[in-house]
């Protein structure tokens, strides 16, 4: 179902210039986990430093999940050329982030990548089983990232924007996800390329007015 379009509406909910600092279109994809990655001591150090805390998987952890954001961003950018509009690294209340915004002829989508290299990745109704063992509520951060990202830019936008929560998982060996789930899409990194063929959804105008309200750090300070 097409949000609903008031293009002069729209207009007026995004600024028809933005101060630098409020404009979230340059930020590249994992800008946030840059800083906390950059931060992690390196070499025979972070070897110490990692026994001596025990944080070693959780600096693992960073590290995969920049992995994921810069993979899964390469990607959406590349739709550019069909019509899609993407953010990353928007930042949200309570130091989170949204990781990536795309926005286009298939509507808006919220994406959060997750890397798991080799592993089998089964997908339930609110968690992801790594290797049968290790559970991830993957599923209920992409609900919340929908539910906030929905919120943010109906107020901004001054009509209901609906959008799709989506777990992208990268590098895993296989994949499996329930028939259960509904609200939330499960893609593998490769099959972000067929957002390309998505349409019905949004035409160019309410593309640009949506985008413009993202795009503006202030329409997610309420988020």
């Amino acid at each position: 179902m097409e949000n609903p379009e008031d293009p002069g509406r729209a207009g007026r909910g995004g600024p028809l210039w933005l101060h630098p600092d409020d404009d979230l279109a340059p930020n590249r994809p994992g800008e946030t986990l840059h800083g906390k990655v950059a931060a992690l001591p390196s070499g025979a150090l972070r070897r110490v430093t990692d026994r001596v805390l025990r944080r070693s998987g959780e600096a693992d952890a960073l590290r995969a999940a920049l992995l994921a954001e810069e993979a899964i961003g390469v990607r959406l950018d590349a739709l550019a050329g069909d019509g899609w509009r993407v953010l990353h690294s928007i930042p949200l209340p309570g130091e989170a982030d949204l990781p990536h915004l795309a926005i286009g002829p298939g509507g808006v989508l919220s994406l959060r990548s997750v890397r798991h290299a080799g592993a089998r990745v089964s997908v339930g109704e609110d968690v992801a089983l790594i290797d049968g063992r290790r559970q991830e509520p993957y599923v209920r951060r992409c609900r919340r990232d929908g539910r906030r990202a929905a919120h943010a830019l109906s107020r901004g936008c001054g009509f209901p924007v609906a959008v799709r929560p989506v777990l992208v998982v990268v590098a895993a060996r296989g994949m499996a996800v329930t028939s259960a789930l509904r609200d939330v899409e499960v893609l593998r990194e490769h099959q972000l390329a067929g957002l390309a063929r998505r349409g019905g959804v949004l035409k160019p105008d309410s593309v640009e007015a949506i985008y413009g309200v993202a795009r503006d750090r202030r329409t997610w300070r309420a988020a």
